[in-house]
């Protein structure tokens, strides 16, 4: 069983798909985490993100591994890495490249291949998983996930104001929307769930239902 959730920043896919994945007991894979892990490459390297060859190269050459809840890029654990505001800055613009989102969506389906799985992103339920046995497109208010965001970041000690982090997931959701491969929307067949007013215990209950009604 593969269950494909796909939504904007913010929306509360990655809290709700990895809790989805222990209540189903299932695995949960973090596709965002594997842009990241690129992005941190190119960080660590000497080329611009904007330099779609070389970005190609990097996304090529290196290895990205799950292990248990973490990620490791070319035998490093860079879980932390990944979260920081200059690799998220980076990876919008490598999430772009059409030649990474092909070598990331056969990385995804080969991860497929070894059983059942929660899966979220962007492009789950549209490109990577157009099988997927249930698909679900979360999202919430610009306003929503932009306090979401912001509470996130206050957390982790950022100081950004609550205004610079809307206008910068507006810019997110601009780029996700209208890049020419793979652009983020729902699939025809995905059940749209709107989670501004819900509770992540609520929004995984509701999928939970609708997956297993016996439950």
């Amino acid at each position: 069983m593969i269950v494909a959730i796909d939504g904007p920043a913010g929306s509360g896919k990655s809290t709700v798909a990895r809790l989805l994945a222990e209540r189903l007991q299932i695995r949960y894979l973090d596709t965002g985490a594997m842009y990241r892990a690129i992005a941190l490459a190119v960080v660590q390297s000497s080329f611009d993100e904007n330099d779609v060859d070389a970005v190609t190269g990097i996304a090529q050459s290196v290895r990205i591994e799950f292990r248990k809840d973490d990620i490791y890029l070319n035998g490093t654990n860079v879980t932390n890495e990944i979260r920081s505001a200059n690799v998220t800055a980076v990876a919008s613009v490598v999430a772009a490249n059409p030649y990474v989102r092909t070598r990331l969506v056969e990385l995804q389906q080969q991860i497929a291949t070894l059983g059942d799985l929660v899966t979220e992103g962007r492009d789950q339920g549209t490109v990577v998983f157009p099988q997927a046995d249930h698909k679900f497109f979360v999202t919430a208010s610009l306003l929503t996930r932009a306090r979401r965001r912001h509470q996130e970041m206050v957390a982790g000690g950022s100081t950004l104001p609550l205004q610079t982090v809307k206008s910068q997931l507006r810019q997110r959701d601009h780029r996700d929307e209208n890049r020419e491969y793979a652009p983020m929307k729902p699939a025809s067949d995905a059940q749209v769930i709107d989670t501004s007013d819900m509770s992540i215990g609520e929004v995984v209950n509701t999928l939970t239902q609708r997956i297993r009604p016996e439950s």
